[in-house]
């Protein structure tokens, strides 16, 4: 028994259980030293960003400070304000700091970006060798009518500028409406709408096969129960665009699902030459303000062809590896076109050299509809991605895809899949919407300043009513000598709208 004892604590079980122990407890040991070495670094790594942060923001704080001291002294500069003014608070004026608030986010973002951009060196762009070509200004009066109140480079004082001028306005109210026979009729699609030189009268197209022109005082006339337009001119096809002359003032040009460019003489309502050379459907054409006698259209086949009114066959052809959507020349340059493209691109032409691009933009996600120039620098597009965006050409790259030359995205319309108009004025931004509204955009923010919802005609009473049926909005076009747009429905209604 007594062995048996002495065996069993002699037994290397036994006499294993302190080593087990000791070792046990080594490992726990090391472990607790491997967390603890794993917590500090995680606390040493939070201390570390929350400092930088901290250092952010206290750099954040003093450029608010240091611009909220310059506010101060320009506001002092011109002087204190009467009793007047300062006893006068209606609640109307609160509305402006109601809109800020709700877009706080997307305000702060763009006020540090304009900052930021602001403090870099020039430099950090590549300077074009060929940028002259923006400033190649054919038409001194366009220069002088979209000059800028402030200088290109200062971004923190645009920002201010887009500021005020995004807070002007808030909503859009109905100043007129033009009430025709063929409201409610899907074969009335307005495709395009456009202004005269003197913004008198103003021409809608579309797949009703007929271009009409109204006056535009007539549609304020609420006296009359249908607004008959001033001339109207038949066509073979469906149209999908027009645009005036802006010299000579009763020239109009127009597009049709034939492929056939016109241009038509609205004094007599006679076409007076015919283009005949796309293969396809022709989606856009565009007069060159800076050359008036020179316009250009885009089309299915994949093209881009140059014109003049006084000459039968196109000038030139520029051949795009996919359907071409719009066309735009610039305000400033003859030079200088723009294009759509089914592709997602947007391609930019100095005319001078068709066989290659002077610059591609890149960043849709779908086709881009509409491309419009905002000033000579400075091109707005839109896509059926949902998006508009605005475009630096300074930045751009010869040839190559010119992806940072996106200076800014907005967002809250609504469109996947129909041409829904796109305008420009001031460097206020008009578009449809799939929801069958207007969208009011300012060049310096991303989201929109205000929309305005059309409604559905009801075919018993004559009165407009909330459901859409599935309509949308088809085409906008700005008055420049005003704040009023003229937008059109897609069953025909035809509505002037006005910032206030």
């Amino acid at each position: 028994m007594l062995f048996c004892i002495r065996d069993i604590l002699q037994s290397e079980v036994v006499n294993g259980i302190p080593d087990l122990y000791a070792e046990g407890l080594s490992l726990s040991i090391e472990q607790e030293d491997t967390e603890s070495e794993l917590l500090q670094h995680f606390l040493f790594l939070s201390q570390e960003k929350r400092q930088k942060h901290a250092g952010n923001l206290m750099e954040e704080i003093a450029s608010v400070e240091a611009d909220i001291e310059e506010i101060v002294k320009r506001r002092c500069a011109i002087g204190p304000p009467s009793l007047e003014e300062a006893s006068s608070s209606s609640p109307a004026s609160s509305v402006p700091e109601m809109r800020l608030i709700r877009n706080i986010n997307q305000l702060e973002s763009a006020y540090f970006a304009a900052r930021i951009d602001a403090h870099l060196p020039e430099a950090r762009y590549r300077l074009r060798p060929d940028r002259d070509l923006l400033r190649n200004s054919d038409n001194t009066v366009a220069e002088v009518e979209n000059s800028e109140t402030w200088s290109s480079d200062d971004r923190v004082g645009a920002f201010f500028d887009g500021l005020c001028k995004y807070a002007r306005y808030s909503k859009f109210e109905t100043r007129g409406v033009l009430r025709t026979s063929e409201l409610n009729n899907t074969s009335n699609v307005i495709c395009s709408l456009g202004f005269d030189r003197d913004e008198d009268y103003f021409a809608t197209a579309g797949v009703s096969k007929k271009i009409k022109i109204y006056e535009f005082n007539s549609v304020f006339n609420e006296s009359v129960d249908i607004h008959y337009p001033a001339i109207e001119m038949p066509n073979r096809s469906k149209l999908s665009g027009v645009c005036w002359n802006n010299y000579i003032r009763n020239y109009l040009a127009s597009s049709d699902y034939d492929g056939i460019v016109k241009l038509w003489d609205v004094t007599t309502g006679q076409a007076i030459s015919h283009f005949i050379e796309h293969e396809k459907r022709a989606w856009s054409v565009d007069f060159s303000e800076a050359c008036p006698t020179k316009l250009a259209s885009g089309s299915d086949d994949c093209s881009v062809k140059l014109w003049n009114i006084n000459e039968r066959n196109c000038l030139g052809t520029i051949r795009n590896i996919a359907n071409v959507c719009c066309v735009q020349f610039s305000p400033q340059s003859s030079h200088l076109l723009a294009f759509g493209s089914s592709d997602f691109r947007t391609y930019c032409y100095d005319l001078r050299n068709l066989r290659t691009p002077w610059c591609i933009l890149s960043g849709h996600n779908k086709a881009v509809s509409y491309a419009k120039f905002l000033d000579n620098e400075t091109l707005v597009t839109a896509s059926t991605d949902n998006t508009l965006k605005l475009w630096d050409l300074k930045k751009t790259t010869h040839g190559g895809l010119s992806t940072n030359a996106c200076s800014l995205t907005f967002g809250g319309h609504t469109n996947e899949k129909n041409f829904v108009g796109l305008s420009t004025s001031d460097g206020y931004i008009a578009c449809g919407s799939e929801t069958n509204e207007v969208y009011a955009y300012h060049r310096s923010l991303p989201m929109p300043i205000t929309s305005y919802k059309f409604g559905s005609i009801d075919p018993i009473s004559g009165k407009e009513i909330e459901e859409d049926n599935n309509l949308f909005v088809s085409s906008v076009c700005w008055r420049k000598r005003s704040n009023m747009v003229v937008s059109a429905s897609s069953n025909g209604s035809i509505k002037v709208l006005q910032l206030v």
